[in-house]
Parts: structure tokens; C-alpha cells; sequence
């Protein structure tokens, strides 16, 4: 059976960053697998209607549930907790905590995911590119065990007593897809007027946003099931908000893809749109 594993840092992140994806290989038949570095403790609440007492004591617990929600709707077979505290946004007193991702000794960390890697035996590895537009301390710490996953679960000489050494098929990382929000903002402009995503497009212009080689996933039909996963997190997502701004139906139409960057394990000549297991058997 072909086996897919999803890195994130916290909570939320498998619904905003490739779930439509994940939808389409789970229904595939794909056995997926999400590892979740963090229970999401620092996250503000960001939806009014759960902005309560209650809800703000015992916040880890609600996030928790919350994941489990959403990760049923994707389809994700499986969820492993690493069980490290969020740390916080940059500069934060969260980041102080002994117990934070961030101050977790990385070789160790790197052995749990290694150790998970080797008894899964995942064919394609979904993390996170640089993030140079989004600089949280555990997003950077997720990249950077992306970068190092594939040598070290082959390496028979590291982690030796993490199981038997597997070798990765494909990496891949989640993009926020600047052309893809570029279609859709043009459309809305010329259609309305008025698009949500003017800041960030300005933010884009104004910045270096890296290029990078890119595959573009077909999944026009599971867009909406992203969206409910998102949805799901009811904590840290307002629905009414910047996130559900564009109709599905807009999307389907000018954009109907997830992106990702191309990291290893595929042609030179695999960008533009495909599978992410094409060719494995």
C-alpha cells in the first residue's frame, strides 16, 4: 500500500497547508499518516464566538479535538502527537519554555522522526519549505527536519537503534501558492472589483519571494473538504474570515491546485502539473 507522512508544527496546520491533497490520495487509497509536532498551546483564539474562559483554560484540550476533527474529514488514517509545547511566535515568552519544540535537543527530535519514518515506511514525506514570509519558531524547526529526513532514515550509521534504515521515494514541501493567489486575486479584480487578497499581494511585490520548482496537484474536488478541515478549528479560525473570502466555486474554477516544492525524488522535468506518486509502485 502506498503511505504518505505529513510533518506539521501545530494543530491547523495540516488543514491550511495541503489537505485537499491529502483528501485526494486518502481516497485514493493512499494510507495516510499526520505527525503533529505541538499541541498548539500559544495559539491565539482567533474566532469570537470561543473566546472564553473555558475554552482559554483548557485550550490544548480544544486544539486536540479540534485536530482529531479535522483529520477525519482529510481522511488521515493515523495522527502521532510528538507532544512538545508550541513555542510561541518570535520573541515570545513562549519561547523560553524548556518544554517548547524549539528547545527540544534536535538530534533527538530528528531520531523520533526518523524512528517514525523507518516504521512506516512512508513513499512520499510532505513539510515545510523556509518560510521566509512566516518565521515561526516551530515552522523553521519543521523545515529544517524536512531538509534532514531523507539522509538520515537511510543512513544505517545514524539512529541505529530507530529500525530498520528507509529510504524516502519523494519530498515534498507545502507552498503557499503565490501564483495560484496571483489567478485568483486578478479574477476577482477584474470581475469585482475588490479582492481579500490586495495585502498580500502588495506584501509579494514588495518582498524577494523565492522561486522555487514547483508541482502543482490536481484537486479541484476535495478543495472543499481543506476547507472544512480548516473549519474544524474552531479556535483559531474565524468563519468568517480571511480564509473562506473566496468562493469555492472561484477557486475550482482559476486555481483548482495545491502546490508544493519539488525537493527530491523526482525528474528534472517534473514541474508544472502532476501527481506526487506518479511512477511509484
Amino acid at each position: 500500500m502506498a503511505t504518505l507522512m505529513a510533518l506539521h508544527a501545530h494543530p491547523d496546520d495540516e488543514s491550511s497547508k495541503g489537505a485537499a491533497t491529502v483528501a485526494r490520495y486518502a481516497d485514493a487509497g493512499v494510507h495516510c499518516i499526520l505527525v503533529t509536532a505541538t499541541g498548539g498551546e500559544a495559539g491565539d483564539i482567533l474566532n469570537p464566538a470561543m473566546d472564553r474562559p473555558d475554552v482559554r483554560e483548557n485550550l490544548a484540550e480544544y486544539r486536540r479535538k479540534e485536530l482529531e476533527d479535522a483529520a477525519r474529514i482529510i481522511g488521515y488514517d493515523e495522527i502521532v502527537m510528538l507532544g512538545y509545547r508550541d513555542s510561541g511566535m518570535p520573541e515570545s515568552d513562549d519561547n523560553a519554555n524548556p518544554a517548547a519544540f524549539v528547545n527540544a535537543d534536535y538530534d533527538e527530535l530528528l531520531g523520533r522522526v526518523v524512528a517514525l519514518v523507518r516504521s512506516r515506511r512512508p513513499d512520499v514525506f510532505l513539510g515545510y519549505d523556509s518560510h521566509e514570509f512566516y518565521p515561526h519558531p516551530d515552522h523553521l524547526r519543521v523545515h529544517a527536519l524536512t531538509m534532514d529526513i531523507v539522509a538520515a532514515a537511510a543512513d544505517p550509521d545514524r539512529f541505529p537503534g530507530a529500525g530498520e534504515p528507509w529510504r524516502i521515494k519523494r519530498l515534498v514541501a507545502s507552498l503557499f501558492s503565490r501564483r495560484g493567489m496571483l489567478a485568483i486575486h486578478e479574477m476577482l479584480m477584474e470581475r469585482d472589483g475588490e479582492s481579500p487578497f490586495t495585502e498580500w499581494v502588495e506584501r509579494i511585490s514588495a518582498g524577494d519571494w523565492p522561486e522555487r520548482p514547483t508541482l502543482s496537484v490536481p484537486v479541484g474536488p476535495t478543495l472543499q473538504r481543506g476547507r472544512d478541515a480548516l473549519r474544524a478549528h474552531a479556535t483559531q479560525v474565524d468563519p468568517d474570515g480571511f480564509w473562506f473570502k473566496v468562493p469555492i466555486e472561484v477557486t475550482q474554477e482559476v486555481y483548482p491546485y495545491e502546490d508544493f516544492e519539488i525537493i527530491s525524488g523526482f525528474l528534472p522535468t517534473t514541474e508544472g502539473i502532476g501527481d506526487l506518486f506518479s511512477g511509484i509502485s
